[in-house]
């Protein structure tokens, strides 16, 4: 198993493909950005040689939980102080 390098110019084409997609929340904006780097594709081989999942499709959905993006269009929900 050797070290995975991006090369400047995919790491490039990769964020543009990556920026197309519409992030839900934080997760999936975490996503992308180890996609682009290549973070990702170390991630699955580690996970695949010791056989553990890696975690990240669980982590991804409990951020976007956390920390969702306003869909746009819709209003913003005003508290109770009227805010």
């Amino acid at each position: 198993m050797g070290l995975v390098l991006v090369n400047s110019s995919t790491l490039l084409n990769n964020l543009i493909k990556l920026n197309q997609m519409k992030s839900k929340g934080l997760g999936d904006t975490i996503e992308k950005i180890t996609k682009a780097t290549g973070i990702k594709a170390v991630a699955d081989v580690v996970s695949k040689v010791t056989k553990k999942p890696c975690g990240c499709q669980k982590r991804k959905e409990a951020l976007n939980q956390k920390f969702p993006y306003k869909p746009s269009g819709l209003p913003i929900k005003k508290n109770n102080n009227g805010i």
